[in-house]
Formats: C-alpha cells, sequence, structure tokens
C-alpha cells in the first residue's frame, strides 16, 4: 500500500448480538444461537444469528419457525440492548486508544484514519494487534477491511468473515470488485439495483464503465457518486465528530392472519404510531415525513408518504397522517404486513417552528418571556435555558424498539 495515500480500516464485528451473547455466557460458545425480536412468536423474525446456526441454513431476517424447523436444536434469545451498548463502547474505545480519529457509523462497525500512525505494510501488523486485542479483551470477533477510502474499506471487511483482514486497493479494484453482482455493491439496495438491471448494468464492473450521463440522467448526482464508488474513487474523510446519523424511525408488524378491514388496518397504524412516537421521544428526535408501507397476501410492497411544515413527534399527530394515508392509497387487498416510519428526522433542539398566521398569536403572548430569556442567554451563554425542550435522558431500549443500529456516544459521556 502506497505510503504516500490514506491508510483507512473498516472494524465490522462479525454477528455481534449473538458473538456479545456467547461471551457474556460461555455456554453459549459452539452452539446455534439466535438473536430474535420476539422469540416467542412463530412470526418473529431473526435479527442475527451466530456463525454455527448459519452453518445450519440459518440467516438473519428469517423467521423463528423456519429457523426452528432448519434447525431444531437453535437456542433463541431476546436482545439485550444494553449489553450490546456496554460491548460498543468498550470496542470503540480500544480503537480510540489508537487515534482519535475514529467514526462509528452504527453500533457494531467504524471507521478508524492510521494514515498517521503506520506506513506500508505495518497497517496489516496494526489490524492484526486491533483484532486480537478485541478478541483478547472483549471476547469478541471482528473483520477489519484496509483501504485509501471508506468505500473500499468497508468493502474489504465483508471479505472474510469471521475474523479476516482484507486488504483492497484502488488497483486492485477491477480484479476484486468488478465481476460481483452490483447488488452486492455498498450502497446499492434492490430498488437502486433494479433500476440499474434496467439499464444494462448488471455487475459493478458495468456500473464502473457506464458513461457518465446515463447515471445522472437517471440518479443525479447520487448516479455519478456511485460509479465513482465503483471506480474505487471515494473522497470522504474520517470524521470524528460526525454523531451516528439517524435518518428515520420506524416500526414494522407482520399479522398471523390477513387483515382485510379498514378497521383492523387503522387499530394496527395506531399501535405502530405508539411505538414510533416512543422511540421518538427515547432519542428526544422529530421529523418531517409520516411513510405507510403496505405489504399485501401476494408480497406486493406500497409506500405512501407525507411531508409537512412543522416538525411532529407525538403520536396523535403520526397517527392522523398515517391513517389518512391508509385510507387514501390502500387498495383493499388482504394486507400481510404494515409499516410506519418518520423520516427526515432531527434532534428537537435544532427544530424551528414556522411563524405562521396559526402560530402569531402564541409568539405575541409570549414575547416578554422571550425577552428575558434572550437576557439571560445573552449574559449566561445560549444553552443556560432551552425553550420547550426536554433535557436528554439516558435511556434503556427495551423489546419496543427496533433492531436499528443505535450509535453508541461514549466518548462524550
Amino acid at each position: 500500500m502506497a505510503t504516500q495515500g490514506r491508510i483507512l480500516f473498516h472494524i465490522d464485528m462479525n454477528c455481534f448480538y449473538a458473538s456479545v451473547e456467547q461471551a457474556h455466557n460461555s455456554e453459549l460458545k459452539g452452539k446455534a444461537l439466535a438473536i430474535a425480536g420476539n422469540p416467542k412468536e412463530r412470526r418473529g423474525i431473526l435479527v442475527t444469528c451466530s456463525y454455527e446456526a448459519r452453518a445450519k441454513g440459518v440467516y438473519t431476517t428469517m423467521s423463528v419457525w423456519e429457523a426452528k424447523r432448519k434447525c431444531p436444536e437453535l437456542i433463541l434469545m431476546a436482545p439485550n440492548f444494553e449489553r450490546y451498548r456496554q460491548a460498543s463502547q468498550a470496542m470503540f474505545s480500544i480503537l480510540r486508544s489508537y487515534t482519535s480519529l475514529v467514526e462509528p457509523v452504527s453500533i457494531d462497525e467504524g471507521y478508524i484514519d492510521v494514515t498517521n500512525i503506520v506506513h506500508g505494510q505495518d497497517a496489516m501488523e496494526l489490524a492484526e494487534s486491533i483484532q486480537m486485542r478485541i478478541l483478547h479483551e472483549l471476547d469478541l470477533p471482528c473483520s477489519i477491511g484496509i483501504a485509501p477510502n471508506k468505500f473500499l474499506a468497508k468493502m474489504a471487511s465483508d471479505m472474510k468473515k469471521p475474523m479476516g483482514i482484507t486488504v483492497l486497493r484502488k488497483r486492485d479494484v477491477s480484479k476484486m470488485l468488478w465481476h460481483l453482482p452490483v447488488i452486492e455493491m455498498h450502497g446499492v439496495g434492490e430498488s437502486t439495483a433494479q433500476k440499474l438491471k434496467g439499464l444494462g448494468i448488471l455487475t459493478i464492473g458495468d456500473l464502473a464503465n457506464i458513461e457518465d450521463y446515463v447515471m445522472k440522467s437517471n440518479f443525479g448526482k447520487n448516479g455519478l457518486r456511485l460509479k465513482n464508488r465503483a471506480n474505487g474513487i471515494d473522497q470522504r474523510e474520517v470524521d470524528p465528530n460526525s454523531i451516528y446519523d439517524t435518518k428515520s424511525i420506524g416500526n414494522s408488524m407482520t399479522f398471523p392472519t390477513d387483515l382485510v378491514e379498514l378497521s383492523e388496518l387503522i387499530v394496527a397504524i395506531k399501535k405502530l404510531c405508539g411505538k414510533v412516537a416512543k422511540r421518538l421521544d427515547a432519542k428526544n428526535l422529530v421529523g418531517y415525513t409520516v411513510s405507510v408501507m403496505i405489504r399485501d397476501i401476494d408480497w406486493h410492497n406500497s409506500s405512501r408518504s407525507k411531508t409537512v411544515s412543522n416538525a411532529i413527534y407525538k403520536q396523535t399527530d403520526i397517527e392522523s397522517i398515517a391513517i389518512a394515508l391508509t385510507k387514501k392509497h390502500w387498495n383493499g387487498s388482504p394486507v400481510r404486513l404494515l409499516g410506519v416510519t418518520v423520516s427526515n428526522v432531527m434532534d428537537k433542539k435544532e427544530t424551528v417552528e414556522q411563524l405562521s398566521i396559526f402560530t402569531f398569536e402564541k409568539y405575541v403572548k409570549e414575547e416578554p418571556i422571550l425577552k428575558i430569556v434572550e437576557e439571560l442567554q445573552h449574559k449566561y451563554g445560549k444553552d443556560i435555558i432551552t425553550k420547550g425542550i426536554k433535557n436528554v435522558k439516558k435511556t434503556t431500549y427495551d423489546s419496543q424498539t427496533s433492531f436499528s443500529k443505535d450509535f453508541l456516544d461514549d466518548h462524550k459521556r
């Protein structure tokens, strides 16, 4: 690896939830283990599973009943988020003992820029040292990708699991990546892959060599970004100040029997909105867009959304939009799954309600109070009083929390 270029690692913990449970209880080691959102229900879904379970044909997102059918000896456990957070904090603390240039991107993965602490072949030795330290101190396996940029480091860490270390240089991209199906490229999801397929782009190599105007006309700026990454180009820096970005909060429900009445859908929508509202409140977030996803008996998905001017987080506000979307767009087909998501989210402290004819009177009444607040902030600092905002509280997530990978910001504690 060239010494004049950047050297980045992507650390990816292997089967993180299952590995943490095996580290916590040695009797689980070597056994087929799966973490499920609701392990007692047949319709529950596996969040992750150990490599021993995968060897028996079990995989993440498989239903509980199918997993038990394939592997009768499978051990099912409910998630313990506090335990996973503690393990994540310990892992990132180890990474920060080498350099401050550490950027967590989820509970079980992150980037580290080691350009200034290693040179060339020393990178492999450092990666091995980090991998062994995490294994010995935390009893947790991880894979590490070594590359000159984030995209290649992420692709490299996926190549050898568990406990792999892979170097991916830019000059090796055509040999190591171009033959892969485009869906295996980091940043390409199912819908994008289908659209690319319609353009005759089936492999990462096809994407790397397509004309710029094709990508720009079909995908905008993101299209050119995807093509660049297919060619091993990615200019993003490792940002230690970047907080793991939660872009949306959602919850979905698969039903044991199909829903055929609108009244049944509304009951389910209200329950989902309640869960989403609790999660928004727990994270002190608000959002601007509400989406409803409906999957029918034939597994066809349809999604509709509405964006509002003022940020929302209360269950009643989310409900009114979600129910209206459902009434307007449901075609009457039996429903197998429902999902509600609030996206375009941000911290409550960053939101500013738009001053409209409906809110003007309220602000006029509050003007004397606001003037006092401004004077206090001018004298003692802007953070002395924050209007209408709850203090951020440390939250222990229970089974109502979905399995989005929550960032553990331990370095701010």
